[in-house]
């Protein structure tokens, strides 16, 4: 690349693109961030501290920067200036780019395998100082430019060029797979496939790969099935409690799962099997199911949901993996229609994005990211209804957690970017 072409890559004030820039993404962006905001304060009211002047205005301001609510509105701020600034790169800089952030992503995952903060057994987080980062929330970018700079330069009309392309495609999308599976953390995990079995999709792979894609899926079900039968007879053959004697079947187990994601699983299956007392993640989906059903047409208003006021909906899930929950309650049908109205709307947007994309690079961002959004969306609140195994997933823009809003901003960030720079493809 020579250093007109490079120059002309990096200009990111462009004169001829100033008047493009789509205000449908961030409008709802904003209304999104703003809901997620006000339910992460009410999941948190009974038990967050005021400022109060009679404590000293010091104390109160310490109280406050510690509440969850008011780190989110940072987050969020943050966000929202990585995402204008990631707006205004024309998006095929990452076409040249995309394998060096890939493994630069890459670093981090293998760091928080051996220096990561462990936390109910698991290694996901690294700890800053200021801030506790997610590796595999920027490794969901990472897998998103890698396949798409591989499907944007590759051919694939017959069947052994897709056989080549998905041998790097394997590789691409497995090496951080396993890493993450590794921490082990299987909710950013499965998010992966969806997004880029779409954009093989949209790259018009043969019909045969996706059928032979189609049977691979059903016999991983069908062994996660067989495991998850042993599992139960293992339990039952040597009277060990699911709750208690997590990790007694993992070493003869047909499949790498830990015991208390086959007790998720089951959970979902036979809540009374693997929890007649309804503790732990049962506990979890029937106070959520309890909340969403409680809640009517218009909810009991703002901070007045019981559920997550009392504590029956635990404050350590509240304000992130059942904020849905927390909205269902207190806002009721009417608050929730609103919430996935506003998520349908930038789900169409991203579609209507891709359709105007006019290379392939672009068309795939556009797709891809859509698609993440679609999965974590559709499997959060899924998820609170009981509807799909508790996966911990959480919901885009709403949940709380600063890796997850700043992965969220920089991928929409991108797509902002392919409708900016849409025209000047040549």
């Amino acid at each position: 690349m020579n250093e007109s072409v490079l120059t002309n890559y990096l200009s990111i004030f462009k004169r001829n693109t100033h008047g493009r820039f789509d205000w449908i993404t961030p409008v709802m962006m904003l209304c999104l961030c703003s809901i997620g905001v006000a339910f992460i304060y009410s999941a948190q009211y009974a038990g967050h501290v005021p400022f109060s002047i009679k404590d000293g205005v010091l104390r109160g301001i310490i109280n406050l920067l510690k509440t969850f609510w008011f780190k989110q509105v940072f987050f969020i701020g943050t966000g929202a200036m990585l995402y204008l600034f990631i707006s205004l790169i024309d998006y095929r800089v990452w076409l040249s780019l995309a394998h060096w952030f890939y493994l630069a992503c890459l670093v981090p995952l293998v760091l928080v395998l051996f220096i990561g903060n462990e936390v109910y057994g698991a290694s996901r987080w690294l700890d800053l100082g200021f801030f506790n980062f997610q590796p595999s929330e920027t490794a969901k970018a990472a897998v998103l430019l890698i396949v798409a700079s591989i499907l944007a330069r590759s051919q694939v009309g017959t069947i052994a060029q897709s056989l080549g392309v998905l041998g790097k495609l394997a590789l691409a999308v497995g090496l951080p797979m396993l890493l993450i599976l590794l921490q082990p953390d299987l909710k950013s995990a499965i998010v992966l496939p969806p997004m880029v079995f779409s954009m093989l999709y949209v790259s018009r792979l043969s019909t045969r790969f996706f059928a032979g894609a189609l049977g691979a899926f059903l016999l991983v079900v069908g062994v996660v099935a067989l495991d998850s039968y042993n599992y139960v007879r293992f339990m039952e053959a040597h009277d060990y409690s699911y709750i208690r004697d997590k990790g007694k079947y993992e070493t003869q187990a047909l499949f790498p799962l830990h015991d208390y994601q086959r007790n998720r699983i089951l959970t979902f299956v036979a809540p009374d099997v693997i929890d007649p007392t309804r503790t732990k993640d049962a506990w979890n989906l029937t106070q959520s199911q309890i909340s969403i059903g409680s809640g009517g047409l218009t909810g009991k208003g703002w901070t007045k949901g019981t559920q997550a006021q009392l504590g029956y909906l635990p404050s350590a899930v509240a304000h992130n993996d059942f904020i849905f929950s927390v909205i269902a309650e207190e806002e009721g049908f009417l608050g929730s229609l609103t919430v996935l109205s506003l998520f349908g709307v930038v789900m169409f947007n991203g579609v209507r994005i891709a359709g105007l994309a006019r290379d392939r690079f672009g068309k795939l961002l556009a797709i891809g990211v859509t698609v993440l959004f679609a999965v974590h969306v559709f499997v959060n609140i899924a998820m609170t209804f009981g509807m799909v195994p508790i996966t911990g997933i959480p919901l885009p823009f709403i949940s709380y957690g600063g890796s997850f809003v700043l992965s969220c901003c920089l991928l929409q960030g991108l797509v902002q970017s392919v409708y900016r720079f849409r025209k000047d493809f040549s």
